[in-house]
């Protein structure tokens, strides 16, 4: 199957008490079946998280989702897959409160 590929990069900046990291990066390559970073900015479009939300929940899901594809007839799945497809039904509609256009310069 052709796959889009990836380097991802994780960074750890800060522990929970904003105490600075001693992790090294976590690094690792990837593929998918979809262009991620496009439906990173259909999901900044829709409104529905600010962009730094939107952009965690895209790649974060479609990470995910890749796995469970690949990987369809483990068990860890089975329960679960009905209720993601569900949920990937609904997010694939549209944002659930639509996006008011911009309005237009005033000047």
């Amino acid at each position: 199957m052709k796959q889009h590929r990836y380097r991802v990069t994780l960074e750890h900046l800060t522990d929970a008490e904003g105490v600075r990291s001693t992790h090294e990066p976590l690094q690792f390559e990837v593929g998918n079946h979809d262009d991620i970073i496009a439906i990173v900015r259909r999901m900044r479009s829709r409104g529905d998280f600010d962009e730094q939300s939107a952009t965690a929940f895209a790649v974060g899901l479609k990470l995910f989702s890749e796995v469970m594809l690949e990987q369809k007839d483990h068990p860890l799945f089975a329960g679960f897959r009905p209720q993601f497809q569900q949920f990937m039904k609904e997010l694939k509609k549209g944002p659930a409160i639509p996006v008011a256009p911009a309005a237009p310069d005033a000047g």
